[in-house]
Formats: C-alpha cells, sequence, structure tokens
C-alpha cells in the first residue's frame, strides 16, 4: 500500500528505534508462553500426579525453579515491554515531528491559487486530527497487528507441541474470523471517508465563525450561525453514528467466534483428558494461554476500524505532503544582490484565471522612486496586477520585468524581499505593536521601529495606548480601528526598507488629514530609495503622483499626471468632478448651517 511506502519514507531517522520496538513486541508476545508452560509442569509433577507428594519431597529444588522462573520471565517481559513501548514513542513521535514540519513547510510555501482551494479548517484538520491518527498508526496499530500476531503464532505453536489435535480443534474457529473481518473491512472505507469529510466540514465551520465573530455579532445572526454549526455537527454526529453501526453489525460475530473458544477447549479437552491424550497440567497451560489465541481474533475488528481511519487520514495528509507550489525559482534564476533598484516595466502583459482573461496588453514602465497610483473601478484588475510583481501570480503573456530583468529569472526571496505590500485588508499577529511592525526583520532597531510608525502617522495613538509599543494586539488586530491597522500595517511594509512599495488601498480607512500626513511623509521623510505603486480611489491620494494608470476591464484606458487627465474626458475627471462635488456640497451645507 502506498499509505505505508509514505509511513516509511518519514521513518527516516526512527526506523531502527521502530525495528527494535517491533522485534521487542514479539519477544515480549513470545515470552508469554512461559508461565503457562511452568504452571504445567508444577500440576503435572506436583499436583495431579499420583506421586505428587513423593515428589515434593524429592524434588522440592525443582519446585522453587519452576516458580522462580514464572518470576524471572514475568519480569523480564515487564522490562521489555517498558523499552518496547519507549522506542515505539520515540520513533512515532519524531516521525510525525518531520512530517507536521514539512507539512507546515509546504502550506507556507504554496501559491496564493492553494488558499483558494483548501479551506483553512481543512488545514487545521489535516495538521491536527490527520496527523494523529497516523501516530496512532504507528505507535498503536500496527505494533497491535505484530504483537496479536506473535501471540497468536507463538501459542499455537506452543499448542501443537502440546497436542496437535487440540490445537487443530481451536484453529477450526480462524476461517470463520477471517471471513467476517472481510465483509466488515468492505463497508468500513467508506464510512470512515465520510467521517473523515463531516469532521473537517465541522472544524471549518468553528474556524470560520470564531475568527469571523465581529461580523456575525455586527448582523445580529448568532442563532443563524448555531444553526449552521448544529447541521455539521449533525453531519459529523451521523457519520460517526453510520461507522459505529458498521462496527457494531460485524463485532458481535467477532466476539461469539472469538467467545466459543472457550466451549471447544472444554468439550474437546475434556475429551482428550479422559482419552489421556492431554494431562491436567497441560489442560490448564492451554486454558490459561487461550486468552492468547481469541484476543487477536477480537482486535483484529478493532484493527481493521483504525486502519480504515487511517487510510483516510492519510489520504488527506499525502493529499498536502505531496502538493507543489507552480511558482518557484527557475534553474536559470540568477541572484544579482540583495537588494534591487526598482525599475519595474509591464510589456504586453496578459493574465487569466482557468481561461477567463484578467487583464489584456498591459505595457507601461515606471522609473525607480517613482511614485504611480493605479486607479479603475471594482473588478479592472488592479490587485491582479499589482500581484504579478512579486510573483504571486505569474502572467500568461508578456513580460514583467523588474531591474529590467524578467521577474521569472529572479529569484523570489530576492524579488519579494525588496517588495513590500500594505493592503487595505490587514492582519495583524498576536503579539505586539513592536513586534508586528518589525515582522519583516526581527532584529530591527527600537528607534527604526519608532520611526516607521511616525512616517506611517500612527505614532500618536501608540503612545496613546497603556503599553505603547508593547501593547499586545488581538487575533487579527482586534481592539484597533480599521485606520489603526492599516497605519501598523503601512509601518511594517517601510520597516524593510523596500525598493519596491505596493499600498492597495492602504489609506481607506483613515481621515483626509492623517492621510494627508502619510503622503507628505513618504514622498518628503524618506530616509531610502523607493519606488511607490498605489492603488487609490481617491484623488487626494493621485495628485502629487508622477503617473496615474487608468485600468478598465483589465485594459489600461488611460496614462498621465493628474493635471492632463481632468483635461481629458474620461473615468479619472468623472472621478474627480464626483469627489469634488461631494466636497463642494458639504462646504455648502456648512456655511448654511
Amino acid at each position: 500500500m502506498f499509505q505505508l511506502k509514505w509511513l516509511w519514507h518519514n521513518m527516516k531517522g526512527s526506523r531502527a528505534a521502530y525495528i527494535a520496538a517491533l522485534m521487542l513486541s514479539i519477544a515480549c508476545n513470545a515470552l508469554y508462553i512461559a508461565s503457562p508452560y511452568f504452571q504445567s509442569r508444577i500440576i503435572d509433577t506436583f499436583i495431579s500426579n499420583d506421586s505428587a507428594a513423593e515428589n515434593l519431597q524429592s524434588q522440592r529444588s525443582l519446585l522453587w525453579w519452576l516458580l522462580i522462573g514464572m518470576i524471572g520471565f514475568t519480569f523480564l517481559r515487564t522490562v521489555l515491554q517498558y523499552a518496547c513501548q519507549m522506542y515505539y514513542e520515540t520513533s512515532s513521535q519524531g516521525m510525525i515531528y518531520r512530517v507536521r514540519t514539512h507539512l507546515f513547510r509546504k502550506i507556507e510555501t504554496q501559491d496564493m491559487e492553494f488558499y483558494d482551494k483548501y479551506r483553512t479548517g481543512d488545514l487545521m484538520t489535516r495538521l491536527t486530527g490527520d496527523l494523529e491518527m497516523v501516530r496512532h498508526m504507528v505507535s498503536w496499530v500496527i505494533k497491535g497487528c505484530v504483537e496479536s500476531l506473535a501471540l497468536f503464532t507463538a501459542s499455537m505453536v506452543y499448542f501443537f507441541i502440546i497436542d496437535w489435535r487440540t490445537a487443530l480443534c481451536i484453529l477450526a474457529m480462524t476461517p470463520a474470523i477471517f471471513v467476517i473481518t472481510r465483509l466488515f473491512s468492505r463497508k468500513a472505507g467508506p464510512a470512515y471517508r465520510h467521517v473523515r469529510e463531516t469532521s473537517s466540514a465541522l472544524n471549518t465551520a468553528a474556524q470560520e465563525n470564531i475568527s469571523g465573530n465581529r461580523v456575525v455579532k455586527a448582523f445580529a445572526r448568532e442563532d443563524y450561525e448555531i444553526e449552521k454549526f448544529r447541521r455539521c455537527d449533525e453531519a459529523y454526529r451521523a457519520s460517526n453514528i453510520k461507522a459505529a453501526k458498521v462496527w457494531l453489525k460485524y463485532q458481535p460475530m467477532i466476539e461469539i467466534a472469538a467467545g466459543s473458544l472457550s466451549i471447544i477447549l472444554l468439550f474437546f479437552g475434556g475429551w482428550f483428558i479422559i482419552s489421556r491424550h492431554l494431562t491436567m497440567g497441560q489442560y490448564v497451560a492451554i486454558s490459561g494461554l487461550l486468552w492468547a489465541v481469541s484476543n487477536p481474533m477480537r482486535n483484529m475488528g478493532n484493527y481493521v476500524n483504525d486502519w480504515f481511519r487511517f487510510m483516510a487520514s492519510a489520504g488527506k495528509i499525502i493529499e498536502i505532503y505531496y502538493e507543489a507550489p507552480k511558482i518557484t525559482d527557475r534553474e536559470d534564476a540568477v541572484d544579482e544582490g540583495d537588494k534591487l533598484k526598482g525599475d519595474i516595466e509591464f510589456r504586453n502583459v496578459s493574465y487569466s484565471i482557468d481561461g477567463k482573461p484578467i487583464l489584456s496588453d498591459i505595457s507601461f514602465k515606471i522609473n525607480a522612486g517613482e511614485t504611480v497610483v493605479i486607479m479603475g473601478s471594482t473588478g479592472s484588475g488592479k490587485t491582479s496586477l499589482i500581484n504579478l510583481i512579486p510573483r504571486f501570480s505569474d502572467c500568461t503573456g508578456g513580460k514583467v520585468l523588474v531591474d529590467g530583468k524578467d521577474v521569472r529569472m529572479h529569484k523570489l526571496h530576492t524579488l519579494r524581499s525588496n517588495i513590500s505590500i500594505a493592503t487595505q485588508d490587514v492582519l495583524l499577529y498576536s503579539d505586539t505593536i513592536d513586534s508586528n511592525i518589525a515582522f519583516g526583520n526581527s532584529k530591527l532597531e527600537e528607534e527604526y521601529v519608532r520611526r516607521c510608525a511616525d512616517l506611517a502617522a500612527a505614532s500618536d495613538f501608540i503612545e496613546k495606548l497603556p503599553l505603547k509599543y508593547d501593547t499586545i494586539v488581538g487575533e487579527r488586530g482586534v481592539g484597533l480601528s480599521g485606520g489603526q491597522k492599516q497605519r501598523i500595517s503601512l509601518a511594517r511594509a517601510l520597516a524593510v526598507r523596500p525598493a519596491v512599495l505596493i499600498l492597495d488601498d492602504t489609506t481607506s480607512a483613515v481621515d483626509m488629514e492623517t492621510e494627508s500626513v502619510i503622503q507628505h511623509s513618504l514622498g518628503e521623510e524618506l530616509d531610502f530609495p523607493c519606488t511607490k505603486i498605489i492603488i487609490a480611489q481617491r484623488i487626494s491620494s493621485s495628485k502629487n503622483a508622477d503617473k496615474i494608470i487608468i485600468l478598465e476591464d483589465g485594459k489600461i484606458t488611460d496614462i498621465g499626471t493628474h493635471e492632463e487627465l481632468i483635461r481629458r474626458e474620461g473615468y479619472y475627471k468623472q472621478i474627480y468632478e464626483l469627489q469634488s462635488g461631494i466636497n463642494c456640497a458639504a462646504e455648502e451645507s456648512g456655511v448654511r448651517a
């Protein structure tokens, strides 16, 4: 099976410990026959023998050695069992650590499309519950199968040594167990795959509601979301019950077959004692070890049960484990240094998603140090355009060049470390404000963190917080206003001193006065050269730009300065007149009041 090969591949570094654990499991379970052997000798020699009293007098030392042997082998088995369990835990935890680290690295390095395909709750399930099921397979199911096989084999060999007739009578029930298990396995697979899917849906529903609880409260949709979660919970409960019913349908059959061994031994064992094929000591030894045959039969259903749980979980993990990002460093990509100048050029660039055109024949050039504003209606392709610069996506036609070289010929780390992006939708980590600003460079000096906060017009409100820069920001910036989060995001983008700064409607939630301060800082106070690309909807953000690019339906319809564009009919002039009209109306209302 591919899943088992995958497991073995990931056991690298722990294989020796795991093989040692398997060998110890076999040895430990083989030692279970020691005590029944000693018991049979004691009974046949010192209890049921016609000369028992005489033997007790003449062979007293043998009795002591048999008792010491029972105790000694029991103690040895206990020590080996402890060492065995430690090896299992060490190897399984080591394997899961490597797989979990690899999975997280895979998730972190995926393209943007990956996160559109997989839901957060589903990814969390794969990193937690599914991985725990894999660990359970390694440390418990495989271990249990090996132990059951060793115990069953050792016991049956011992039974055949004692009396082959009795052994065959006991062995006659095993085909029935295998038939029942085979029937169970056909039903269990689909049932546990459905359990896995409903578990993922439940986790996704919980994660989305917890992270979006403010939206739920804002629209008073608590009852709706509770009902929605209840339906997911009900589906998960129903799938578990269905899977349990599959197991419960066959489990009594297995129990009956395993339990019938006692009746078989009582009937045939008694007959063989009467016919002198068995001694009383041998009967007691077989009776005392009968559990070693019946328990593996009983456990077989549980192991099949867990096997299908593992198959469902491992399949989901492997899907991510071998997921390869489409956007990677080319083999012929050249790293020409850590710092780029910031020249950007689009040459006849086209971009489409699943055959749907997003951008078409885009061409323009931005010189290093220039400030360029991109404007356009919603859905015109502004964000898609800027995503092509750091290679969050790759164009499907034409070329995007940075410093005169195709972005695909740059190393991804060099390219992205020179480009900072601050977006309208801000994600802040549950950490201090200082750490959030210094996210791109954890070695940043505190003085420069404050300098970046000043440039982003964030220092005033930060200084008013109880712990100032050491204030812990709640999850995703809960507790801060939209404008405050945007300013921290801008400070974070400035802190790495990028060659290219991309602002995707970053000041949409701040007031006009604060926006003016930010624009002045970006234009006059930066202490490093920087090309600035700004997606904006306000005319106030574009007045001082070196160039304004107008996008409509994925195409450039106009390029020029503020003065040039307001003299030409088109989107920019309409927006300018609309926003100017709003301002005039507001002023007139203020005068009349």
